[in-house]
């Protein structure tokens, strides 16, 4: 007779254990960013959602329609791995005339899924098992979990806030070594807002030369600088075939749902993405890829309107925060987020969070979910109307003078 343990399937005896899990996917934590999200989906009543970075935009008309007369038309198959030559040759375009940065079309760009699937597909093709990845912090969680999934470990490297967390080269240079792979910057950052400093990239980026290792530049907010401009980091580096640029569609365009990045740099590398590419997703969708030449070829009215509303909102957002008692965030010249210093309050990053959303009806994330030394800070997005900013900022307010008992 069998024990509780085993039972019999077409005449096998099968041991009833739990299924086997991945030690990589073990290791993940996850997004405090999605557990605010989570939260406040449960929530009953009037909430302010200042927790999601997505442009509360509607992708333009021009470019749905463009997506939908490729559609009309046949665009519905399968593309080359790489990418519709069209649209590379667009992004191509786009890099010169815009970031300064040259790349082939041919055999330098790959069109992703998304710039989240460009980021995998970098560390992928350069990371081995055991190599670090470091990572300057507050920094967007996913980055940790993709080095984590290429079998790296992350290095998180804390940026001071005294200096509002801009880049300091000293920092991550003390941190590299014979088992560094990559450097991972973002700028425009997410949480922060920081357009980090052209001469700390490059020292970076000699850096990462020194150790051949590769800077992978998430340069997917670069349409969003409000002080300042959008060159790539390739442009102006002494070593650009060191550096993987990364970006997409998704911010500058408000096509968040389309899904449709890319990575451009070096040719053995970008050969060996698209290697990786054809054995993962195959392709990015071929309509989004007909929607990207739409937005990049296109008309850019409506981009030019929404780059000038998020600066407005920018503006309002650092101009309230400084009447507010107790709270201070540095000015954030690109992206779309404040990273609001509470650490005048009582408890944890995650505990006023919690408390901001269950007692004053705001949805924040923690700061905490951005690096360890996040903690005490709460990233607020200004994706969202004016009315709404006021109400939550009023909110805020409102629970400053509770906490601090003005």
């Amino acid at each position: 007779m069998l024990d509780a343990d085993t039972r019999v399937r077409e005449g096998v005896t099968v041991l009833n254990t739990p299924a086997q899990i991945a030690e990589r996917v073990e290791q993940f934590e996850e997004s405090k960013i999605r557990v605010m999200f989570d939260l406040a989906e449960e929530h009953e009543g009037d909430l302010v959602r200042l927790e999601v970075g997505e442009p509360d935009f509607d992708t333009p008309q021009h470019i749905v329609s463009g997506a939908m007369d490729a559609a009309h038309d046949g665009a519905t198959h399968y593309t080359s791995n790489a990418g519709l030559p069209e649209v590379r040759e667009a992004i191509a375009n786009k890099m010169a005339d815009e970031n300064y940065v040259h790349v082939d079309p041919e055999s330098e760009l790959v069109v992703t899924n998304g710039a989240m699937e460009a980021l995998l597909l970098a560390m992928l093709a350069v990371v081995n098992p055991g190599d670090d990845v470091l990572i300057p912090t507050p920094g967007w969680p996913n980055y940790s979990a993709q080095a984590t999934l290429a079998g790296a470990k992350p290095v998180e490297v804390p940026m001071s806030p005294e200096d509002d967390f801009d880049l300091d080269a000293d920092r991550v240079i003390d941190a590299m070594s014979s088992d560094t792979a990559a450097v991972l910057l973002n700028t425009p950052c997410n949480p922060t807002g920081r357009d980090f400093d052209r001469e700390e990239i490059q020292r970076v980026t000699d850096a990462v030369a020194d150790y051949n290792a590769y800077l992978i530049a998430d340069e997917v907010y670069e349409g969003l600088v409000y002080d300042g401009s959008s060159e790539g980091i390739a442009s102006y580096v002494d070593h650009p075939e060191r550096v993987l640029t990364v970006n997409g569609c998704s911010k500058k365009y408000a096509m968040t749902g389309w899904r449709l990045g890319w990575l451009a740099g070096d040719e053995t590398v970008i050969d060996t993405t698209t290697t990786i590419h054809q054995s993962t997703t195959s392709c990015a969708s071929s309509v989004s890829q007909h929607a990207a030449l739409t937005a990049l070829t296109g008309d850019q009215s409506s981009i030019e309107e929404m780059y000038d509303v998020f600066e407005r909102r920018r503006d309002f957002v650092v101009d309230r925060i400084a009447e507010i008692p107790g709270v201070s965030c540095p000015r954030p010249n690109g992206a779309i987020y404040v990273f609001l210093d509470v650490s005048e309050f009582e408890g944890s990053s995650m505990e006023i969070a919690k408390k901001l959303l269950n007692n004053y009806g705001v949805v924040t994330a923690p700061g905490s979910g951005f690096g360890d030394v996040g903690e005490g800070y709460l990233r607020l997005s200004f994706a969202n109307s004016l009315d709404e900013l006021e109400k939550g900022l009023n909110r805020i307010e409102e629970m400053a003078h509770d906490e601090l008992g003005d």
